[in-house]
């Protein structure tokens, strides 16, 4: 069991308010008269989320990206957020990051409206946060929705972001379309509004296809297969479509691509890929050319 699943476990034993959907969601949910107010927090950590050598305009467009995901996983139109940010030392730098930081906010109108700055202590690792708020005038999807006989589906092909740090570690000069899915995420916020009124549970991949798939199928209470992984072009010309290869895939996080489930029969209203079905009972299974694969010991991402 991991630090974080006892850390989340503990923190629902003392959660009342409906809004935070019994912390089995990426997001809290407010009503607010005709609207619902959508709130959602994401931090990075440098070491962990991304590499000390990434650019800093990198770094802020990966911030504003990974909670503007959480929106769109959601249906919710971005309305502003707030910042927490862990002065760097060097103008440049903290002006760099800004700049991919707004880039990002621009191009889904989400105005920056505060926060906090601070200063980190000598050689420690630098973090940032940033508290996304949008709005839906309609269903909310969750995670739980997902019912026996839906068809699975996600929004785009897995694994890139993975071969894409493998890449920058390697070398930071590292450039193409693997290592800008890892550096900069590209969240489906007009994806997710179409989906919204029409899924039955949806959620961003942010810690891997395995990992939240099996999230869905246990906030759900449902059984989930998984029978494809869908692999972009510039994965397999890179490593190729082994099973080795698909399993490493469907382990990667940072996909930020959307997981939804539909009723069998109903089309999907945006570009989708078919990646499964939903049974009665619980747990994930993963087929992989028609074989069931083992599951392995980690799924994909966790604290």
């Amino acid at each position: 069991m991991s630090d974080e699943y006892e850390f989340l476990t503990l923190l629902r034993s003392r959660i009342v308010h409906d809004g935070a959907r019994g912390l089995m969601d990426d997001v809290a949910v407010l009503p607010l008269g005709e609207t619902r107010l959508v709130l959602t927090s994401d931090t990075i950590v440098e070491g962990v989320h991304y590499l000390p050598a990434d650019p800093p305009a990198d770094i802020g467009w990966k911030l504003a990206a990974v909670n503007l995901s959480d929106l769109a996983a959601k249906g919710a139109r971005p309305v502003g957020c707030m910042l927490n940010y862990a002065l760097s030392g060097d103008a440049a730098w903290d002006a760099a990051f800004l700049g991919g930081l707004h880039d990002m906010l621009d191009r889904h109108a989400m105005p920056l409206l505060g926060g906090d700055t601070v200063k980190m202590p000598a050689g420690s690792a630098r973090s940032y946060s940033l508290t996304a708020m949008g709005e839906s005038r309609g269903v909310v999807p969750s995670r739980a929705g997902a019912q026996a006989g839906d068809r699975l589906y996600v929004t785009g092909p897995v694994g890139d972001a993975g071969i894409g740090l493998d890449l920058a570690r390697a070398d930071p000069a590292a450039s193409g379309p693997l290592v800008d899915a890892y550096r900069r995420p590209r969240p489906r916020l007009s994806e997710g509004m179409l989906l919204a009124p029409v899924v039955s549970a949806m959620m961003d991949l942010s810690d891997g296809l395995l990992i939240d798939a099996a999230r869905m199928a246990q906030a759900s209470q449902v059984a989930i297969t998984i029978d494809h992984v869908p692999l972009s072009p510039a994965l397999e010309k890179a490593r190729g479509a082994s099973t080795a290869v698909q399993m490493a895939a469907a382990r990667a996080g940072d996909d930020y691509e959307l997981l939804f489930t539909l009723p069998r029969g109903v089309a999907p209203p945006v570009r989708a890929i078919p990646i499964g079905h939903v049974s009665s009972g619980a747990g994930l299974t993963l087929m992989i050319d028609g074989a069931a694969m083992p599951l392995p010991e980690r799924l994909g991402w966790e604290h």
